[in-house]
Order: structure tokens, then C-alpha cells, then sequence
């Protein structure tokens, strides 16, 4: 397993990171610590979780992922074996702090919570969830407006958020500042306040990306290459879209498409399912499996500092990691950027 570094830090996290967002909701505290047990075995030294999982969120599953992670610890003893990464909420769940919006308190807060729940006394990366001022994620690209967003609020809740993170920094109990589902320009706000303040610099950003969704490859790779700011890759398979498993409408039984009900899988729609006929299609043509070819290819992006895998069977685990052994001829890369430059304008 190939291990990078976390932004500008010495930590070594491996390429792939083990996603848990499944478990105390499509999976059992059993299942997610089988799945833990297996990844270390393979290399992998990386996890990430999130205040709000498990995912669909709701107030009955708020919190038993990080549980779920939490009892392995014990269990195990391997917390300085891991690599621990989570996440603030953000606003808008009325079971997560009353629904308010992320500021100084709430970071405080989630943190105190989420140490107890995971029975350790620090996180490795602490990220904001997502922006107070919103973000053109979870299919927000389609509607996006930037120009609602109001710059006297959004910069003096950045300075809040981030000194919190610096005492909690101090404090022992997060090492790391990480963002998810951040833009360019929010990214560099952080970036600048922590060169001017002394404040903890921003190592990562937690985006989604994929065969239907590369956004990263434009202004946040620029910032990737001269600031030190890698991906945590996302939904490398689009929630499972990429397998073709939602194609023509259909929702296997107890897939991501059905428990998220009624929302089902967004990525899965009548814009992308040709790209993903096609990305199929290729991937048959070379004897690939069209899932571990998705999770290759990430891995060949020069920002990329993690991919962030998730499996609600040890069949799909056991796949997702061996992709990490998968090398993309330069015939099928070729033949992914030009189904990508087929499509793009339509994704």
C-alpha cells in the first residue's frame, strides 16, 4: 500500500482511507469492525468518520458510527496504529445542536463529542463538514449562486472556526485542520488567515470525485500543487452509480439508492447514465472490473493524497482495496478522458 503525506505535516496516511459512513445504519457494529480488522491487514492505516454518520443522517443514527470506530479502539488497542480523521456537522439537521450553523461553540462541542464517542483523547485530521455560506456539492453544482452568500458574515465565522481549531490544537485534543466540500476561495481564506494569525494551516479537502464529478481537476488542483492542499477523494464510485447498478431506473434492495429514500442515488440519472454505459463499456473491453478501474484512475491524479473507499459487504471491501494494485494502461486512460470530454457538459 502506498502511503503520502498529509498535506505539509510528516504523517504518512495510506492511499487508501477506510469510509465508514454505512456503519450503524446499512452495517452492524460486527460488520464494521470486520471491515476494520481486514483493512489494516492490507496496508491500511487511514480511517475517516464524521460526527453526523451514519449516513442517510438522521437522530437515531447520529453519532454510532464514530461509536462503532470507538469500541474497535477498545477492543483492540490500535489507536496509535490509526490515522484518525472526522468531521463537524454543519447546519441545518435540527438533532445536531439544534440545528446551527458551524461557529466557534459548535467545533467545540462536536469535538468534546466525538472524543467520547470514539474513546480516544485526539483526532489526527478535525474537518468542517461542510461551509456555513453553502457549497456546490451533493448535486449543488446544478444550482448553485454564490452571489447569495454574504462576505461580511462568511469571513468573520472563518477567523471564529479556525482560532477554536488552534486552542483545540493546543489543547491535544485534534492535530490536524482539514476542510470537505470546500471551494477555491474558501480555501485560500483559511489558508491566508493561518499565515497572517499563526492559526493550524488547512492539510486537506474532503471533495467529491469521480468519473461523473472532477471539479477538483480545475482551480483546487492549481491550489493542490502550490499550496500543499491534497484531496480526500469521496464517492470514487458516485455512491455506487459506476457500477451500473441504477441504471434504467432500477434500486437493488437494500443499496445506498434504497435506504436514502426518497432522495434515492442523485448521481444516477438519465444525464449520466450514458457516461456510465460507456466508462462499463471501456473498462469490459480491457478485462477490467469497471469499479477497481474507477478507484485507479483516481488514484493516478497527482493531488490526490488519500481515496476514501465504502462497502457494506467485505466482498466489496475486498475489491475496492485490491484496486490499489490496479495499473491503468495509457489505452484505457486515454479512453477515460475522452468518454470524460464526451460528457463533461452534460454531468
Amino acid at each position: 500500500m502506498k502511503m503520502n503525506k498529509l498535506g505539509r505535516t510528516d504523517v504518512l496516511v495510506s492511499e487508501i482511507c477506510l469510509g465508514t459512513m454505512t456503519w450503524g445504519k446499512q452495517n452492524t457494529e460486527a460488520e464494521g469492525h470486520e471491515q476494520m480488522d481486514y483493512a489494516i491487514t492490507q496496508g491500511i492505516n487511514f480511517f475517516d468518520t464524521a460526527e453526523m454518520y451514519a449516513v442517510p443522517p438522521d437522530a437515531s443514527t447520529y453519532g454510532k458510527t464514530e461509536e462503532i470506530i470507538g469500541s474497535w479502539f477498545a477492543r483492540t488497542g490500535r489507536r496509535d496504529q490509526i490515522v484518525l480523521a472526522s468531521k463537524v456537522a454543519g447546519g441545518g439537521r435540527p438533532w445536531v445542536r439544534g440545528g446551527r450553523g458551524i461557529d466557534g461553540p459548535s467545533v467545540r462541542e462536536a469535538v468534546e463529542g466525538s472524543l467520547r464517542r470514539l474513546r480516544t483523547d485526539w483526532i489526527d485530521l478535525y474537518q468542517i463538514h461542510w461551509p456555513r455560506r453553502g457549497h456546490y456539492h451533493w448535486e449543488g453544482s446544478w444550482d448553485y449562486d454564490p452571489y447569495k452568500q454574504d462576505r461580511d458574515a462568511a469571513l468573520p465565522n472563518l477567523l471564529e472556526v479556525l482560532q477554536v481549531m488552534g486552542e483545540l490544537v493546543k489543547e491535544g485534543k485534534i492535530r490536524y485542520f482539514g476542510l470537505s466540500n470546500e471551494t477555491a476561495w474558501g480555501t485560500m481564506q483559511y489558508l491566508k488567515l493561518s499565515m497572517e494569525l499563526g492559526l493550524p494551516r488547512v492539510q486537506t479537502i474532503q471533495n467529491e470525485y469521480n468519473f461523473l464529478r472532477r471539479y477538483y481537476d480545475l482551480d483546487l488542483a492549481e491550489l493542490a500543487y502550490h499550496e500543499d492542499v491534497g484531496l480526500l477523494a469521496y464517492s470514487p464510485l458516485a455512491a455506487g452509480a459506476i457500477s451500473g447498478k441504477y441504471l434504467d431506473g432500477a434500486i437493488p434492495p437494500g443499496s445506498r439508492g434504497d435506504v436514502s429514500k426518497p432522495r434515492g442515488n442523485y448521481r444516477s440519472n438519465p444525464y449520466t447514465e450514458p457516461a456510465i454505459r460507456a466508462y462499463i463499456e471501456l473498462a469490459r473491453k480491457h478485462g477490467l472490473d469497471v469499479n477497481q478501474m474507477a478507484i485507479a484512475f483516481c488514484l493516478t491524479k497527482p493531488f490526490m493524497t488519500s481515496v476514501i473507499i465504502g462497502a457494506t459487504t467485505m466482498e466489496q471491501l475486498k475489491a475496492d482495496i485490491g484496486a490499489a494494485d490496479v495499473t491503468l494502461s495509457p489505452e484505457v486512460l486515454e479512453g477515460i478522458q475522452q468518454i470524460f470530454m464526451r460528457y463533461a457538459r452534460t454531468l
